[in-house]
């Protein structure tokens, strides 16, 4: 083979690369774009039924809507839920601590076992997606606010009598490889409620690898709409959930709020630092 042949095989050869490149660029930009469509479509769904029939539902009915809407947004964003130590969660109410990762996490959450929520106050203020946390009773907190801290804190306290409440009291989202130091305060309507404490560590894994991945860690500046692009960039993600035992179980327990926040802490960092 001649030069020039060799010269023209091998520009043949790029040409046909960058061409298959773009063939496939295109494919996956209009996969994504259909992904957008389903997700504004199932968005919409869940405004429809949070005005129409959402309101007149008993508690069952609605928790039921929850669970499915939430677990059918975690399809569409390709992500498989996995849930460790289920059977401890108990019927009646409790107070769930969790570290924080994601604004994904409550509906991984929801996916499992709906509940309710304290959630910062800018998240009120989110297109749709704050309506909608205010239609299903979460409780917004503003940081840094300890006066309204302690509104909070009294209706955590009246609510814990019936209904079940997670709080992520680091007080912000995480890369997730390990937990900042939890806030005691939110931990004080357990204390008042003498509701039990559970604790919760969230881990997102990627599906190809097993390993631990931070593309659904929603921090620094980032946008929803950034951090919803970026997920659905990466369909092939797995979001566990392990809850551990009240901290009432211990030996040495203390119905204290501080001694509450620290063994939750302890437990979940722990975990983490197990599986890293």
């Amino acid at each position: 083979m001649t030069i020039i042949q060799k010269s023209t095989s091998f520009i043949l050869v790029l040409y046909m690369t960058e061409k298959l490149k773009n063939s496939l660029d295109m494919v996956s930009f209009q996969k994504r774009f259909v992904l957008w469509l389903l997700v504004w479509a199932h968005v919409v769904r869940g405004v429809v039924t949070l005005l129409v029939t959402f309101r007149s539902s008993n508690p069952s009915a609605k928790d039921a809507h929850i669970k499915s809407w939430s677990k059918r947004l975690l399809t569409l964003f390709g992500l498989e839920l996995g849930v460790n130590n289920a059977s401890i969660i108990p019927s009646t109410p409790y107070l769930l601590a969790s570290n924080h990762i994601s604004w994904i996490d409550i509906h991984a959450i929801n996916a499992f076992k709906p509940i309710r929520f304290v959630a910062k106050s800018e998240v009120e203020t989110w297109p749709i997606f704050g309506w909608m946390a205010k239609q299903l009773g979460t409780v917004f907190i503003q940081r840094g606010n300890s006066r309204h801290a302690i509104q909070v804190v009294g209706n955590m306290t009246k609510a814990l009598e019936t209904e079940s409440i997670c709080i992520f009291p680091e007080g912000t989202s995480t890369e997730g490889h390990s937990v900042r130091p939890f806030k005691a305060n939110l931990f004080e309507s357990a204390v008042i409620s003498h509701a039990p404490v559970y604790s919760l560590a969230i881990e997102y894994f990627d599906r190809k690898t097993g390993l631990r991945t931070d593309i659904t860690a929603f921090v620094g500046e980032m946008g929803l709409l950034e951090s919803m692009s970026k997920i659905l960039k990466h369909r092939n993600l797995r979001v566990e959930l392990t809850f551990f035992s009240p901290s009432s179980a211990r030996s040495q327990f203390s119905n204290d709020r501080k001694w509450l926040a620290l063994q939750s802490q302890e437990q979940i960092s722990e975990y983490l630092a197990r599986n890293s």
